[in-house]
């Protein structure tokens, strides 16, 4: 998926078994990686974008994930586009949602107590192994041995898009030409995979993105702006209360 990714399963299970959960967590990435990777010229993603494989003849999730992507364009007035590079790149939602099907998993088969970070894009469910509320650390935009915010919760799902690493790499749709304005958007919510469309949508929209996020239902935010403001809704769940 052509980023790190780290998993910290908390339960008292056998050793055999937590490797077991954690094979079969790394094991669907792969495939993820493998179908939806817009990097391998061999991909599902890639081949179904060159017109080789038509809608019908691709598999359950790309269907799901093209279905979900047309949702989310309508959603967000069009700011989340998998098109919005010329060609099929539904990453944007991709990672999250990929995230969020493994945490899924990991709950159904008894791992109730699990933190896993996709690049960024993290889902926590219960506690530590130390019985504590996980910590999830926002990376500051301008220092990257640094946060900028520390989140703690027992159930969330949180999305962070920003241009610090890649550059301005999120385009604008309705300019075709790169976002400006918002270093780097969070989103916390119940479902990995929409705060992660959401994230990537505000980025998308610069400053207007900042009242999108104020008016969205279910979610709360955290916002840096290019000229260093932090924002962030009253309701976010930091460790500590507001910052300073």
């Amino acid at each position: 998926m052509g980023t790190a990714i780290s998993l910290d399963l908390a339960d008292d299970l056998p050793a055999a078994t937590l490797r077991e959960l954690a094979d079969e967590v790394f094991g669907w990435l792969r495939e993820v990686d493998a179908r939806f990777s817009t990097y391998r010229a061999d991909s599902e993603v890639c081949r179904f974008d060159r017109g080789e494989l038509s809608f019908a003849e691709t598999s359950a999730d790309l269907r799901t994930v093209l279905e979900r992507c047309a949702e989310l364009w309508g959603a967000t007035d069009g700011f989340f586009d998998a098109y919005a590079t010329g060609r099929l790149d539904p990453s944007g939602y991709v990672k999250g949602w990929s995230a969020q099907v493994a945490s899924d998993r990991l709950l159904a088969a008894g791992a109730a107590n699990h933190c896993l970070n996709a690049g960024g894009d993290v889902r926590v469910r219960g506690h530590s192994a130390a019985g504590r509320p996980w910590r999830v650390g926002v990376r500051h935009p301008w220092e990257p041995a640094a946060t900028c915010l520390v989140l703690t919760g027992t159930d969330l799902a949180v999305a962070t898009s920003g241009v610090y690493e890649r550059g301005p790499h999120v385009l604008d749709p309705r300019r075709g030409a790169p976002a400006r304005g918002l270093r780097s958007v969070t989103v916390v919510g119940a479902d990995l995979g929409l705060a992660d469309a959401y994230a990537t949508a505000a980025v998308a929209m610069g400053p207007a993105g900042i009242g999108w996020l104020d008016r969205l239902p279910d979610h709360r935010h955290a916002i840096v702006t290019d000229d260093a403001r932090l924002l962030h809704s009253t309701a976010l769940p930091l460790e500590g209360g507001a910052p300073s």
